[in-house]
């Protein structure tokens, strides 16, 4: 296997990526599914147009992705109490299996990150929160171009 940083970088992605669509097959989830209660895990409730945004899904498809995830106990809808017009998406809960279906990844990354002291984990830490806020400006600016 090759060294050069990049590729090593790229193989980690990848690696995340498959792991990440695999975990949401085992889960019975397709892959936006998957990432959506992901995101509504992490922001907590959103406006049907705010799930849209962030997932880059047209109103129509983010529609039938709420029904699916109604459907199966994930989400609920509820009026947002400052403009009624709007409908919240919240978090209902994962499905059972998510849990069973990520603890090998859990247990593993837990294995390896325990392997690093306390300075390097806050260096690695550090780079995660970095590199997520500027993989989430490139894809603005990705999306934001094709726009217009």
């Amino acid at each position: 296997m090759s060294t050069d940083p990049s590729a090593v970088f790229r193989r980690y992605l990848s690696a995340m990526v498959l792991n990440s669509l695999a975990s949401a097959e085992a889960a019975g989830l397709n892959a936006t599914d998957y990432y959506a209660l992901n995101l509504l895990d992490l922001a907590g409730p959103l406006t049907s147009g705010e799930l849209a945004a962030q997932t880059g899904l047209t109103t129509g498809a983010t529609t039938r992705l709420i029904d699916r995830l109604e459907k199966g106990g994930n989400v609920r809808r509820v009026q947002d109490p400052a403009d009624r017009r709007k409908v919240i998406v919240e978090a209902a809960g994962q499905p059972e299996s998510l849990d069973e279906v990520l603890a090998g990844t859990r247990r593993r990354l837990g294995e390896l990150l325990s392997g690093y002291s306390e300075e390097e984990s806050a260096i690695l830490f550090d780079f995660f929160h970095r590199a997520s806020a500027a993989y989430q400006e490139a894809t603005d600016e990705l999306v934001n171009s094709r726009k217009g």
